[in-house]
């Protein structure tokens, strides 16, 4: 049971859910040795799909397994960090004609609030700013695991995602089919307790 999440991230986010460890702790995402991902899937002209992610950015976190209201998540994502192993469409896509990474060369969440859907689910809420727009998204996250890791830190892991319509944050897909106009956000992440 969490409350706020951040996201691309964007990205996006993350999940805040109970199972052990009774007290409040502040958390630092893990952007290193690939155990975070903001990741995106999109229809290619509804025959196929595009999968990428951006590479890079960072968050943070502050987890009350006893009271997951308190729980907090923020993270900014570097727009220009986007990869979908095709470096002229990425040019394409983060030029003028779609996310305009010269202008707007970050992306953030930062959450709001969280409801308990069952276990270790919920639904997380809270503001997505990209491309200049700033709207409010749900994500259904699952807390993955908590524990001690091998090198003596204590972790806890999420997962969430969401569907965003691009036109909601003035990314005009008009031109192209309409399996286009909206994109799959995934979030995934380990967090280190400070």
């Amino acid at each position: 049971m969490l409350k706020k999440s951040a996201l691309f991230t964007a990205i996006a986010a993350a999940s805040l859910i109970p199972l052990s460890q009774a007290q409040a702790a502040d958390y630092t995402i893990d952007t290193e040795g690939q155990h975070a991902f903001v990741q995106f899937k999109i229809s290619h002209l509804g025959f196929s799909y595009i999968l990428g992610s951006f590479e890079e950015f960072s968050g943070s976190l502050s987890y009350d397994e006893d009271d997951v209201d308190a729980s907090t998540v923020n993270v900014e994502v570097q727009v220009n960090s986007l990869n979908s192993n095709h470096a002229e469409r990425d040019r394409h896509i983060l030029s003028e004609d779609f996310l305009n990474a010269s202008e707007y060369p970050t992306a953030t969440f930062e959450s709001t609030g969280f409801e308990s859907t069952g276990d270790n689910e919920g639904t997380l809420t809270g503001n997505l700013t990209l491309h200049g727009e700033t709207h409010e998204i749900e994500m259904p996250v699952t807390l993955l695991g908590q524990g001690e890791d091998p090198w003596g830190n204590y972790r806890v892991g999420f997962e969430g995602s969401t569907m965003l319509t691009l036109s909601d944050y003035g990314i005009d897909l008009s031109d192209f089919p309409e399996p286009m106009h909206e994109l799959e956000l995934y979030v995934t992440f380990e967090g280190i307790r400070q």
